[in-house]
């Protein structure tokens, strides 16, 4: 939905925030659902930035209910509380929409120095929102929750975390989630930077490479999705997209239109690493539980 949004979390790989103006506009919308429309895709994932920032998002949601089964929300929670935007929550469960919130650390203070001063006491209110309207609590009202390490370290068992974060936020705060993904944090946009600046960028590199895991090839993300950029571009994944590595042609959303599913060939760089270490790291969080 573009790069717009409220908060400027330390980690991100796009470098989301306020001031960015980088914006996808209805004929980008439109086309993703002309393509959808068309079939062989199973499930809409929607992200930012913040996606509820795009003036389109409303008309967009409502339109794609009809064009796909399986649509998801990335949210980053606080911004449900916002005045503008508190019709919000109401409107996912209507619609069914999954919904998928980053939540770095069940503590305040990890989450509010990834993420900005209050931003963890905001979202505990927003999960309670949420949980209201039954997300987290009825199986057809999905609320995953995400959790990014807040340093050049590699995130621990996806289930040992899950197990965690569903004691402390229980016990502690009276929220209920569905499932933890667990991601790594790659080494591109905000977090790169740290890396750079902090003189980690090697070390956390090393620790990529020594961690890399081929059980996963087969299921990584890249295989299996297309992302949309802001201005329609495609790319193999996110992460390609904050590293300017479009799909191979250019091709965009609109080129797709009226053109039937191809396989292609896939853009890889270095820190497509992080996505083979351990369990694996993906949209959906760890890609091989076991092994």
């Amino acid at each position: 939905m573009g790069w717009l949004c409220n908060l400027s979390c330390k980690h991100c790989h796009l470098e989301a925030g306020p001031h960015r103006r980088e914006i996808m506009d209805k004929p980008v919308m439109e086309a993703c659902l002309t393509v959808l429309r068309q079939g062989g895709f199973a499930t809409l994932d929607i992200t930012g930035g913040a996606p509820e920032m795009n003036p389109h998002f409303r008309w967009f949601i409502r339109e794609a209910v009809g064009s796909i089964g399986h649509i998801i929300v990335r949210t980053n929670l606080v911004i449900l509380l916002e005045p503008e935007y508190r019709d919000l929550s109401q409107l996912y469960s209507e619609l069914g929409l999954e919904i998928i919130c980053s939540l770095p650390h069940y503590s305040a203070d990890s989450t509010d120095k990834m993420r900005g001063d209050s931003v963890f006491s905001r979202s505990i209110n927003a999960l309670r929102l949420l949980n209201g309207l039954g997300y987290g609590t009825e199986p057809q009202l999905p609320l995953n929750v995400v959790f990014n390490p807040d340093g050049a370290f590699l995130p621990a068992c996806q289930q040992s975390l899950e197990c965690d974060f569903r004691e402390h936020l229980r016990h502690e705060h009276g929220v209920e989630f569905t499932n933890l993904l667990a991601l790594t944090n790659n080494p591109l946009g905000r977090f790169g930077g740290f890396l750079q600046r902090s003189g980690n960028l090697a070390n956390y590199m090393d620790k990529l490479y020594s961690a890399f895991n081929a059980c996963t090839l087969a299921a990584m993300m890249c295989r299996g999705q297309v992302s949309v950029g802001y201005d329609g571009r495609l790319y193999d994944c996110d992460f390609n997209q904050a590293a300017n590595l479009p799909l191979e042609g250019g091709e965009t959303i609109f080129d797709w239109q009226n053109k039937p599913l191809s396989a292609r060939r896939i853009r890889f760089g270095q820190h497509c690493y992080a996505c083979t270490t351990g369990q694996g790291s993906s949209c959906g969080g760890a890609i091989k539980v076991n092994g």
